[in-house]
């Protein structure tokens, strides 16, 4: 088969940076995050060294494809040297555009490092009493309705695992309703970090 990714994916696979390695156990991190659900195939730790608010080091580990391991490989090489008011902001986008693009139906596996970074800054700040401190950006998905990926992330924490339960309880599409697939999609992502096996074998039997 032809490769289906580009050269920078396949660089970044191939020869991911800053791997947690198993002699490395110990590393002594200033921030630990985690994040997936390893009954879906896909989990992330991340853990980040900080001096004076600025990453100067992290390392990682997954379970997951070519997409999670490529994305977050990029992911750590990026942050290195960045403030962590920054690199809190990092999302799925920007890491799509480094890598040079990734297929559609992979991209919900980029959100599996930038969860896991903001999670061990949070841990971070947690422990020198800056909780909060940070908060995530967010993105409108429905513009006639004014719901943000937050919005949604939200709603799928709280019970609404379906396009339906979705717009009851965001009424998320009952505008021009052209949010439906990129909503639809977002849900199929969240399924990777929050749900449970059967959730996401349920989705995927639906969007094929």
């Amino acid at each position: 088969m032809d490769w289906l990714y580009s050269d920078i994916v396949k660089d970044h696979f191939t020869r991911p940076r800053n791997v947690l390695m198993e002699s490395e156990e110990s590393y002594p991190a200033d921030g630990r995050g985690e994040t997936g659900n390893i009954r879906c195939g896909d989990k992330m730790l991340m853990l980040v060294r900080i001096k004076d608010d600025v990453i100067t080091d992290v390392r990682w580990k997954t379970y997951g494809c070519a997409s999670a391991i490529a994305s977050t490989s990029m992911l750590s090489e990026m942050i290195k040297g960045m403030n962590i008011r920054d690199a809190y902001q990092i999302g799925p986008e920007d890491l799509t555009k480094a890598l040079g693009g990734l297929p559609t139906a992979k991209i919900h596996c980029s959100v599996l490092g930038d969860k896991a970074l903001r999670s061990a800054i949070d841990d971070y700040l947690g422990k020198h009493g800056r909780a909060g401190e940070l908060v995530e950006s967010s993105t409108v998905i429905c513009h006639c309705m004014g719901i943000t990926d937050k919005d949604i992330e939200n709603a799928y924490r709280n019970g609404a695992r379906t396009l339906e339960q979705l717009q009851q309880a965001t009424k998320l599409g009952t505008g021009c309703g052209g949010c439906k697939v990129n909503a639809t999609e977002f849900l199929h992502g969240l399924d990777h970090v929050y749900g449970t096996e059967e959730e996401t074998s349920h989705k995927e039997a639906v969007l094929a």
